[in-house]
């Protein structure tokens, strides 16, 4: 094996060995190696050939403070949040973090990996990549002191943009309705909407091929066809197909009706709207790389603007609104 010496050193340990054994002068040694005869001086005092270690003795940051280094170390391990998640969380309280700061900051104190889950991880695939405008459309059931009520959720694929709305019945027309104030609340163009097979959405599989079927068309597929979008289906008994928004679903409700207790459907709708706001307008995301989807959706704007029928900056959320 080689050996690894220092960028500047001027021996080998071959060298460095032939010094500390030889009973010359230092002027002899140095002139036969053609070194400084302090160099010489050094590795006769030595008792080993190996460079010392580089560097301060007590790692520390040059960028964190130590207050600011004890708060990232009993975040971590508190929370037990991945590297990134860590990052945009501290990055409000510590703005001068970055990614290569945190990561060093977590290696010094020796919890940079997570402890591993017991289990294999399973496979993940990728996601096939669209550009924006397809969305996933789901429908889920959820209750306040004031009776059931139906959530429509909708993400987009690609952008991460999200929309719900809460109605009392889940039918063809609230379903058709939806997708109208979908389109409306989007500023780019929708190519894509993709759901399950529920009636809300299309005709039961054994009737879809029969005349009267046909002719009449469902009503959300009529809507489809007047905003020029393409309607998909899962295959049947295949949720995952739409896991997207089955995700989602499942984090407004862990935000909203299993944390809290609503006396009436307007409180919950309003928490729902001011969520779906927080998460659309602040909420940075890892899948992202660390922006949230209405800047991403910006950053397409500046790239593609012929996929919008707006400009987005008009919905930046502030004193004009």
């Amino acid at each position: 094996m080689g050996q690894v010496l220092h960028g500047c050193a001027t021996t080998t340990e071959a060298v460095r060995r032939a010094i500390q054994d030889s009973q010359e002068s230092l002027t002899v040694l140095a002139t036969r190696h053609g070194i400084n005869p302090k160099t010489v001086a050094k590795w006769k005092k030595r008792s080993s050939v190996g460079d010392l270690p580089a560097g301060p003795r007590e790692p520390k940051s040059t960028v964190l403070s130590a207050e600011e280094e004890a708060m990232v170390v009993a975040f971590r391990r508190h929370t037990l949040l991945p590297l990134d998640d860590c990052l945009y969380a501290l990055q409000a309280t510590i703005p001068h973090l970055t990614r290569s700061s945190l990561h060093r900051c977590l290696q010094r104190h020796g919890i940079s990996r997570l402890p591993d889950v017991t289990g294999d991880k399973p496979d993940r695939k990728k996601f096939r990549a669209y550009p924006i405008g397809y969305f996933h459309i789901d429908i889920a059931e959820v209750r306040t002191e004031g009776g059931k009520l139906y959530l429509f959720v909708a993400i987009d694929r690609t952008s991460k943009f999200a929309f719900a709305q809460l109605v009392e019945r889940a039918n063809t027309k609230t379903a058709s309705a939806f997708l109208d104030a979908l389109v409306d609340a989007v500023p780019y163009t929708i190519h894509i909407v993709l759901t399950d097979n529920g009636i809300q959405f299309a005709d039961l599989p054994k009737n879809r091929k029969g005349p009267t079927a046909m002719l009449r068309g469902h009503p959300f597929d009529r809507v489809c066809t007047r905003h020029g979008i393409e309607h998909r289906l899962t295959k049947p008994n295949h949720p995952w197909t739409n896991g997207q928004v089955e995700r989602m679903n499942r984090t407004i409700k862990d935000a909203t009706v299993k944390r809290y207790h609503y006396d009436s459907h307007d409180r919950l709708r309003s928490h729902l709207a001011d969520f779906i706001n927080a998460y659309n307008y602040a909420r940075r995301l890892k899948t992202l790389k660390g922006i949230t989807p209405y800047e991403y959706i910006c950053k397409i704007w500046t790239i593609e603007p012929e996929r919008f029928r707006l400009n987005p900056i008009h919905q930046m959320p502030g004193l004009n609104t």
